[in-house]
């Protein structure tokens, strides 16, 4: 698969792979200076300012700006969809999820526990969420020289210092029960013979806290949340989006308005208090970044929430794994786990010049690879440019039959192109990962403005800070998902709310806001699914 100058480029890794020393690690000034320099999320010309709701005047990716700016999907012809939203509801439960990731499937576990009558709703099948695509790991302080403190302390460098930190010191405190939660459930992490548990160590990590499942992580941690849901005869209501939320008079979330995306059946869902667990927003494609995230990963839950009158935060700092796929063109923008880089992978430009620690914070190494690429030091593949991951230095250290081990998946993908990882280098550039931005929640889970609106898992802004360290996704998702589980079916045993009338006047509101601004566009939201057609007409 590899052309003859590629071949050519390989050689000279080989030659440095023998007397490879890392790149030294930068100083907060060097690290500064390479993002603003080379990140998007430093550069203007990725950011709109948004003109309309609770975050008006601050700065959002163009993409998510065009759907805040948008009309929602039952407003048309300057009109509400005529809905009778106080007859007898489709659907009637305490706690409503929305989304079947692994944190809406915590979630859901947890308010049954709790008592409360619970429903998921998921656009795909549950568990089709970023949950089932993670590879690397979950992070937990749980090992004798580590803690919640240390734990705390890298991650909150590696968010810039920007975290909340009493979201940041949930997450980090209810580590080490999330893994003993999730070990209980079934969930089989890499063990040594005496039945220690392996870990390894993540960019920006301290400390070997990396937990994993080969390179399964993520469908390992779905396989037996789900199992768990369908055991506990949770209902699941598949292939059925949420496009609005339901206000009281009070201003309390009451339900939601569902579409089937097979019917485009409209279906109301009425409940005491309200889940959103809607994940992230890859498939926007920000900056026209290829993605490593499902197919339904579009901001749903942030354009839901806004519409309504919640707070976002963070809304322009977004995550580029520094390690996507750049070649095969078949597998462009997959993801290639950190943990490739934890296990002794290093990063090589045309040269043959290690250009970066390969443990450096992902924002770091993702600009790094850009800027080489940028300044002619990468290589071009097709429509893209691209750097050298060097795969064989993992067998060289730790001996053959070690990627087949800890990176099965990994070796797969790749061998089914005839690209042999513990032979050859792969190529990689940064893939748009993960919305480190979203809906800002109280250390409870709960919106500060919106009674009985929760939020969970990747549509929650705050956790991580700027940026996220490895590991960490799939730590929020269980800790805050079981969190709002149990928050929330408390919650709703306490309310007497869902007999009010039910009313969408917050979209007139919005509507009313875009005229006024000036924006009178013919576009909805939630986009819902991406739209790859080449012809419009389709």
């Amino acid at each position: 698969m590899y052309t003859s100058a590629m071949q050519a480029q390989i050689k000279k890794i080989e030659t440095a792979r023998g007397k490879h020393t890392e790149p030294p690690r930068k100083s907060a000034d060097e690290k500064n200076k390479l993002l603003a320099a080379f990140h998007p999320d430093y550069q203007a010309a990725s950011f709109a300012t948004l003109q309309v709701g609770p975050n008006a005047g601050e700065k959002a990716p163009i993409e998510l700006a065009e759907q805040l700016h948008s009309n929602s999907r039952l407003y048309t012809d300057g009109a509400l969809t005529p809905i009778d939203l106080n007859a007898a509801p489709h659907y009637d439960t305490d706690v409503l999820i929305i989304g079947g990731g692994g944190a809406g499937m915590a979630a859901a576990i947890e308010a049954h526990h709790a008592g409360a009558r619970v429903a998921i709703v998921t656009k795909l099948r549950m568990g089709d969420a970023n949950s089932m695509m993670a590879e690397g790991g979950i992070q937990a302080a749980d090992k004798a020289n580590d803690s919640p403190a240390q734990h705390y302390l890298d991650a909150f460098g590696g968010g810039h210092y920007k975290a909340k930190p009493e979201l940041l010191k949930r997450l980090v405190l209810d580590g080490p029960g999330a893994i003993d939660w999730l070990t209980n459930l079934g969930v089989l992490f890499d063990r040594e013979a005496d039945g220690t548990m392996v870990t390894h160590h993540g960019g920006g990590t301290s400390r070997k806290r990396m937990h994993a499942c080969a390179d399964y992580t993520g469908a390992e941690i779905t396989r037996v949340l789900r199992d768990e849901v369908q055991s506990l005869g949770i209902p699941c209501i598949e292939y059925t989006s949420a496009i609005e939320l339901l206000l009281d008079e009070s201003g309390y979330i009451g339900g939601a308005v569902l579409m089937n995306m097979l019917t485009h059946q409209i279906e109301i869902a009425r409940c005491k208090s309200l889940i959103l667990a809607t994940g992230g927003a890859g498939r926007m494609h920000y900056n026209g970044f290829p993605t490593s995230n499902h197919y339904g990963a579009t901001a749903d839950g942030l354009v839901l929430a806004y519409r309504a009158g919640a707070r976002l935060l963070y809304q322009d700092a977004l995550q580029y794994h520094p390690t996507g796929v750049a070649y095969p063109v078949q597998l462009f923008g997959a993801l290639v786990t950190e943990k490739v880089r934890a296990l002794g992978a290093g990063l090589y430009n045309t040269q043959g010049e290690a250009f970066i620690h390969p443990l450096e914070t992902r924002d770091v190494v993702s600009a790094a690879i850009m800027r080489e690429c940028t300044e002619s030091r990468g290589i071009a593949v097709g429509e893209a440019t691209a750097v050298w991951l060097d795969s064989p230095n993992i067998e060289r250290i730790h001996g053959d039959g070690h990627i087949e081990q800890h990176l099965p998946g990994m070796l797969r993908m790749f061998m089914n192109y005839d690209i042999d990882m513990r032979r050859t280098p792969i190529l990689v550039y940064p893939t748009l990962h993960y919305q480190n931005g979203g809906i800002e929640i109280e250390p409870n889970g709960a919106t500060p403005n919106i009674p009985n609106l929760y939020v969970a898992g990747e549509a929650v802004g705050g956790i991580h800070g700027r940026n996220r360290l490895m590991g960490n996704s799939l730590l929020d998702v269980i800790v805050f998902g079981r969190l709002t589980g149990k928050n929330a079916a408390a919650q709703a045993h306490k309310s007497t709310k869902t007999k009010n009338a039910l009313h969408l006047q917050h979209i007139l509101d919005h509507a009313q806001s875009l005229k006024k601004a000036g924006l009178n566009t013919s576009k909805i939201s939630p986009l819902l699914l991406p739209n790859y057609a080449r012809n419009s007409s389709l």
